[in-house]
């Protein structure tokens, strides 16, 4: 990884202004950072959105598909009683 060292002014306020070629390159269209304060240095990083679909059907709760999730107490019960079973192995 290249590493390239900048001077910057920090205004009256705290305010410091990041590269224009990082944050087309890095931050894109997002406008948040997540600022890391490690004793006397800062870590800037950008804050991204997490891409969550890769999770989706993912999650097997180990009991058989209710056609009808009408009778959510019938499917608290069935869930209860497979978290047991799990507990007890």
């Amino acid at each position: 990884m290249k590493q390239k060292t900048e001077i910057k002014k920090v205004d009256s306020q705290g305010r410091i202004v990041l590269p224009r070629d990082w944050r087309e390159k890095v931050l894109g269209e997002e406008n948040e950072v997540i600022i890391i304060k490690e004793g006397d240095f800062l870590k800037i990083i950008p804050k991204k959105k997490g891409d969550l679909t890769k999770f989706f059907d993912k999650l097997d709760l180990g009991v058989e598909f209710i056609e009808d999730l009408a009778d959510w107490n019938e499917f608290e019960k069935k869930i209860s009683e497979e978290k047991w079973r799990r507990d007890e192995k």
